[in-house]
């Protein structure tokens, strides 16, 4: 069964508060990995791995530099549900 948008969130929240330490509250849609949260590549292909395993999903490499803000990775996580 497919996670709604707001699960997605939720859980892409919860990993990036435990790689990154960065509050769950402040991982919001509008919000930019490495600009607002501060995130670095080698973070972000850790988070991009938790999330693969935790939403079931394949994030290719390609596709990371394309998940600029968290609207970017909800809705890629979201259509790559199967």
């Amino acid at each position: 069964m497919a996670l709604s948008k707001e699960e997605i969130l939720a859980g892409l929240a919860e990993i990036v508060n435990e790689e990154t330490g960065v509050e769950p509250e402040d991982v919001q849609l509008d919000k930019t990995f490495q600009d607002d949260l501060d995130i670095d590549s080698l973070s972000m292909m850790s988070i991009c791995t938790f999330a693969e395993e935790k939403f079931d999903v394949q994030i290719p490499d390609e596709e990371l530099q394309n998940l600029v803000t968290v609207a970017d990775a909800v809705n890629f996580i979201d259509g790559a549900q199967s």
